[in-house]
């Protein structure tokens, strides 16, 4: 359904080495540097800067780069859509998992879901969290995913148009590194991050993080807000490398293993549940009712 040769083009820019990417490809150098070459001449781009240090990619294959993974990836999604089409009529919910949102703490309803409804059938279905594919799973929810169990507010809703079952209220928390000065506690005040970086989600994607962002300007200018655009594994990352505080919250305890989740004295939280498509299939308006029903019996 695409060029192979995107394939080879990926594995070279994360190796960073025709011999490198040869070696995880189980082919020769020279085949690899043949598909690059043709890839090269066919979209007439230069990908790669060759230097006796290696490669590295141009600001042209930087751009190829984003696109081709997430062409990629829509490609595969695709043939899930596919099979998922041949299904049909099946009684069948399609559960969207990332690191960011698990679909453990949906599964802990499952027993009480599938008494009401026991002809229900789930798959999970993994995907990549990414700009590109949070905008694309979210603003077709019905496709090949039906529900994504996660955070969200009417901002946020509105902003991926799509629709939420708010499941619970879950509280604001921070994410430090396993070394940072914080990790020993068990609780923090919001006097604990005085003189740190605490970073937040941009202005506009949540007016409940913007609560706390102005509260934060207004009252407690001792700590320094970082923005970020969107949450991904990089963000994690970046908290656990740069000795940053990042706002999280429980349900994100293992998205990364060097980073340790801590509850706020504060009365800051946010909505967590399924978003769905607004105008959900039958199936999936009846799991929809059955979720809220075994919140309401809890």
């Amino acid at each position: 359904m695409y060029n192979p040769q995107l394939e080879t083009f990926i594995k070279v820019a994360d190796a960073g080495s025709f011999n490198k990417a040869a070696d995880e490809l189980y082919i020769t150098p020279t085949a690899v540097i043949k598909q690059i070459n043709s890839l090269e001449k066919s979209l007439d781009l230069v990908l790669f800067e060759r230097t006796h240090r290696g490669l590295t990619l141009t600001n042209a294959g930087k751009s190829l780069y984003q696109d081709a993974k997430y062409i990629i990836g829509y490609c595969k999604d695709s043939i899930v859509r596919a099979r998922n089409a041949m299904s049909e009529g099946e009684n069948i919910i399609r559960i969207g998992s990332s690191p960011i949102t698990p679909a453990q703490l949906l599964m802990q309803l499952w027993p009480k879901i599938q008494s009401k409804c026991p002809d229900i059938k789930f798959e999970i279905i993994p995907f990549e969290n990414t700009p590109e594919n949070a905008k694309e799973i979210l603003g077709n929810l019905g496709k090949n995913i039906d529900v994504v169990g996660g955070i969200f507010d009417d901002t946020m809703l509105n902003l991926r148009k799509c629709k939420g079952l708010q499941l619970s209220r879950e509280p604001f928390c921070c994410a430090v590194s396993i070394h940072h000065k914080l990790a020993g506690k068990d609780k923090l005040q919001i006097s604990d991050l005085y003189g740190e970086n605490l970073m937040l989600m941009h202005r506009g994607w949540s007016n409940y993080v913007d609560s706390l962002r102005d509260d934060i300007w207004q009252n407690h200018p001792q700590i320094h807000i970082v923005d970020f655009n969107f949450y991904d594994m990089s963000v994690f990352n970046k908290c656990e490398n740069s000795n940053n505080v990042l706002l999280a919250f429980k349900g994100w305890g293992n998205v990364h293993p060097l980073l340790k989740v801590i509850p706020v004295e504060w009365e800051y939280s946010i909505s967590y549940g399924l978003l769905h498509s607004p105008e959900p299939s039958k199936t999936v308006q009846r799991f929809l009712d059955a979720a809220s029903s075994a919140i309401k019996t809890k």
